[in-house]
């Protein structure tokens, strides 16, 4: 499955704000009005799905075709492999399909250039169906409007080792939900612990910044923002983690698998993670299996983080009634729940996290996950800015890791990261 991906490139603006025309109905602008007859051939395309999921799909568009025999859907699927510059070719190149899956980050710029077909005016009467986090997740900073429906929603819970909080005299049946408890409760596992135990294995990302409560962009969506007080706060409160040893030592350097591996070992105490990684412990640490406790990830605002994807509608379609009606088919709540049973992914329409397939146990470690991380979903956040590229990110690592080094100030890193993610915003 595809995870959020880097900006398309800024040439695509460029490209195709001059076309008259996108997608499969060839020359002419398409209509905003998806009112009319559902009929027509129309183009979907999804993103690295083909392999595993083809008989879904399959029937999926059967069932579509069935209900609208006026309509015929061609399903086309992309490699993960380039796939943002994929669709930066067929934007160009006037091509771009009729109903496209999309990440937040990759409909940024197809809707500056108008290329995104606006929901809240065209299908406004399907908002109520969705999480209120999740269809606000494909607005865009500095635009009015919603550029896709919401599909499908991953997020993890975190685990912590109840054995490890236990010696450092933490309640394990107490895990921290908040920054301020994380941060008190790391910083005495380090000092019970002699600085053998550390709390956490990553520094803090965007997402950090957010569920902190850093205002992470300016309202017109113009400019980036994180290194206001609160942010600088955040990341000063790292640097005390790191001077403790409460943060790993590799922190800096991390990858997912050096961080579980951390965990696994014992020279971590928390670690974000999924049902894999638990059948890992019951296989490979069975001590630690024993005593491992799932929570919600640590946010301060009241509402983690959640990664979606979406379904765009090509505003130059040139059949706006089916294509707006095949991206509401494929996201709604039935055919999304129908999706997350095959794989490990969870809807976003309003109530279907109350099925008993998300809240019922069964003494299974993958539903134990499923439901620790679907009960968090309610009123979860997209806390990535949708203009907040890979190239972004990197910049505020590497200035990250300099402040917790000593070789910045915390806010001289944070003014440096924003400078760098502010130019890269304006050649875009």
């Amino acid at each position: 499955m595809p995870k959020p991906r880097r900006a398309l490139a800024a040439a695509v603006v460029a490209l195709v704000l001059p076309l008259s025309a996108c997608g499969s109905g060839g020359d002419g602008g398409g209509s905003t009005d998806a009112s009319g007859k559902v009929e027509g051939d129309i183009t979907f395309q999804t993103w690295n799905l083909r392999a595993n999921f083809k008989s879904y799909f399959d029937g999926l568009v059967a069932d579509f075709e069935k209900k609208y025999p006026g309509a015929h859907v061609k399903w086309v699927d992309q490699p993960a492999e380039g796939y943002p510059d994929k669709l930066s070719a067929d934007a160009g190149g006037g091509t771009l399909p009729d109903v496209v899956n999309v990440s937040p980050d990759l409909v940024a710029p197809l809707a500056r250039a108008g290329l995104a077909l606006d929901l809240d005016k065209a299908a406004g009467k399907y908002r109520s169906e969705y999480l209120d986090g999740a269809w606000a997740s494909h607005r865009i900073p500095g635009m009015s409007g919603t550029y896709a429906f919401p599909w499908y929603l991953n997020t993890g819970p975190l685990f912590y080792n109840k054995a490890l909080f236990t010696k450092a005299g933490l309640n394990p049946g107490r895990p921290p939900k908040t920054y301020d408890e994380l941060f008190a409760d790391a910083l005495q596992m380090a000092r019970k612990s002699g600085g053998q135990v550390a709390t956490l294995a990553n520094v803090p990302t965007i997402e950090d910044f957010g569920r902190y409560g850093v205002t992470l962009m300016n309202q017109q969506g113009s400019a980036f923002a994180f290194n206001d007080t609160k942010g600088v706060e955040l990341l000063t409160r790292y640097k005390e983690l790191y001077d403790a040893k409460a943060l790993d030592p590799q922190a800096l350097t991390a990858t997912p698998e050096s961080s579980g591996k951390k965990f696994l070992t014992g020279a971590v105490a928390m670690n974000p993670g999924s049902a894999l990684d638990l059948d890992n412990f019951k296989k490979n640490a069975p001590s630690l299996y024993r005593n491992i406790g799932i929570t919600d990830q640590i946010t301060s605002t009241g509402h983690v983080n959640m990664y979606v994807m979406g379904v765009m509608v090509n505003s130059r379609t040139k059949h706006t009634p089916a294509a707006v009606a095949f991206a509401h088919f494929v996201t709604d709540a039935q055919n999304q729940m129908s999706f997350a049973k095959k794989v490990a992914i969870f809807p976003s329409t309003a109530g279907s996290l109350n099925d008993p397939y998300f809240t019922k146990e069964d003494g299974t470690d993958e539903t134990r996950v499923r439901i620790a991380a679907a009960k968090s979903l309610e009123s979860a956040v997209n806390y990535t800015p949708v203009l907040f590229s890979d190239q972004m990110k990197t910049a505020l690592r590497n200035e990250v890791a300099k402040a917790l080094q000593g070789k910045e100030s915390p806010k001289q890193a944070l003014d440096n990261a924003v400078n760098a993610a502010n130019r890269l915003l304006q050649q875009g």
